[in-house]
């Protein structure tokens, strides 16, 4: 707070009674701002979580490249977990690069096959566990979620790159999936 400046001009008292004001003015702001802060801090609905998601962006001969769209928030997650979608599996078997591809950061190749499952509740995908589990109850046994850096690139397939990548296998068009991101809070159970 600042000081009432001290002229000749000003009287004492009316210095005291400035003070004295700007403090009980400060004091009445306060007591009237600070039940609307309470009650709107009480009143904010709990956010609900929002899960990232991906969908097919190209198609090959018997492959199919997934992944990122404008409509895709691989950070914050773009659907909100009271959704129901496919949750887009992954089984990695070692597959080499089919001719026609040339895996690279954006567009890496997965070493297996892609599938969909039936569409799921987001709000069930609690950990990645269980989104692995329900990948290998439709598909069988190495089956798990795909996740946003499973595209390989390099000689030996040996770097890790991230927004689509390439699998055998077929998935619907114009369908949004569940997708697994493992270093942002963008799944739906985060």
């Amino acid at each position: 707070m600042r000081n009432t400046p001290q002229t000749p001009e000003t009287p004492h008292h009316l210095r005291t009674w400035l003070r004295g004001g700007a403090t009980a003015l400060a004091a009445a702001v306060s007591l009237v701002l600070l039940p609307f802060a309470a009650s709107s801090a009480q009143a904010a609905p709990s956010a609900i979580p929002s899960g990232m998601t991906w969908t097919v962006l190209a198609k090959g001969d018997g492959t199919v490249r997934v992944g990122a769209d404008a409509s895709t928030d691989a950070y914050n997650g773009d659907t909100a977990a009271t959704a129901t979608l496919p949750l887009l599996c992954l089984r990695v078997n070692g597959s080499a690069v089919p001719a026609g591809i040339t895996p690279d950061f954006y567009a890496g190749w997965s070493r297996g096959t892609v599938a969909a499952t039936p569409p799921v509740l987001g709000k069930t995908l609690t950990s990645r566990a269980v989104a692995d589990a329900l990948c290998a109850q439709y598909y069988g046994s190495g089956w798990r979620m795909a996740e946003f850096h499973d595209g390989r690139y390099g000689g030996d397939l040996e770097l890790s790159g991230g927004w689509s990548f390439w699998a055998y296998g077929y998935v619907p068009d114009g369908t949004r999936f569940w997708t697994a991101i493992d270093d942002q809070p963008a799944n739906p159970w985060n």
